[in-house]
C-alpha cells in the first residue's frame, strides 16, 4: 500500500512524499509527482533522470509506476534506471551490525525477502537474491541476530518471535516501509556507470509467475 515520490540533487534530498493507505498507486502516483516538483519548484523537463522500483512487490502497483515512469521517460527524453524493491528498504537501516531481512507480503502465505550485512567497508552487503518463499522456511535459514523490515511484519511477527526469539529484532515504524530516496539514492551509481534501461523492453521484477500465468499454464 505504500507509495513514494522523490527528488533529489545529487546527494541531497529536495523533497519526498509518501503515503501508505489502500489506494491504488493509479489514483495518487501523478499526484504525487506533480506534488513534489512543484513544491520544489523544479519542472519534471528539468529532472535529468528518473529512477523506480522494479519489484519485488505487488504486481498491479509495480506495472503502473513503470508505466508512469516509461512515460515521463519517453516525454521527456531522459534515462531511466531500476532498483529492487528490497535493496531499497534494506538502505533503511543499513548502519545495523545486525543482519539485515526486508520482508513485504506476497499473499499465498509467502513473503518476498532477500538477506544483507555490511561488508568491511561499512557498505549494504547483499547475501541472497530477491526471493519468494514460505515465512517458516526463511527463519531457517536466520542463524544469527536479525533486523526485520517491511508490510509483511505486521503479518508475521508473532511466527518471527516463536522461532527466533531474543534474535529478532524489528525496524521502528517509520524505518519500515520503502521510500523513494533510497531508490533514488541506489540509483545515482547506476546512471554514474551508465547502467541504464531501455525502454522499448524492460519490465517489472516479478520474482513469481502472475496469478493469470500460473492459470495459463494450468491450461497448457
Amino acid at each position: 500500500m505504500a507509495g513514494s515520490v522523490a527528488l533529489v540533487d545529487g546527494d541531497e534530498l529536495v523533497s519526498e512524499y509518501l503515503l501508505n493507505i489502500d489506494i491504488t498507486h493509479s489514483e495518487r502516483l501523478l499526484l504525487a509527482i506533480d506534488c513534489v516538483t512543484r513544491d520544489s519548484k523544479i519542472s519534471i523537463d528539468k529532472v535529468d533522470g528518473f529512477a523506480v522500483s522494479i519489484g519485488p512487490g505487488s504486481f498491479t502497483g509495480l506495472r503502473i509506476g513503470v508505466s508512469t515512469i516509461k512515460g515521463l521517460a519517453y516525454a521527456t527524453n531522459k534515462p531511466v534506471v531500476g532498483i529492487s524493491t528490497l535493496d531499497a528498504l534494506a538502505e533503511n537501516i543499513s548502519f545495523t551490525d545486525y543482519l539485515t531481512c526486508p520482508i513485504l507480503d506476497a499473499r499465498k502465505k509467502q513473503v518476498y525477502t532477500a538477506l544483507y550485512n555490511r561488508d568491511t567497508k561499512n557498505r549494504l552487503r547483499k547475501l541472497t537474491p530477491d526471493l519468494v518463499i514460505d515465512p517458516r522456511e526463511l527463519l531457517k535459514k536466520i542463524q544469527e541476530k536479525v533486523v526485520f523490515l517491511g508490510d509483511a511484519i505486521k503479518v508475521y511477527h508473532t511466527l518471527i518471535k516463536e522461532v527466533l526469539r531474543d534474535m529478532a529484532f524489528f525496524a521502528p515504524l517509520n524505518l519500515r516501509l520503502p521510500r523513494a530516496a533510497n531508490i533514488a539514492k541506489l540509483s545515482l551509481d547506476q546512471f554514474k556507470k551508465n547502467n541504464t534501461l531501455d525502454l522499448n523492453t524492460f519490465t517489472p521484477f516479478y520474482v513469481r509467475p502472475s496469478e493469470a500465468e500460473e492459470k495459463f499454464k494450468e491450461l497448457l
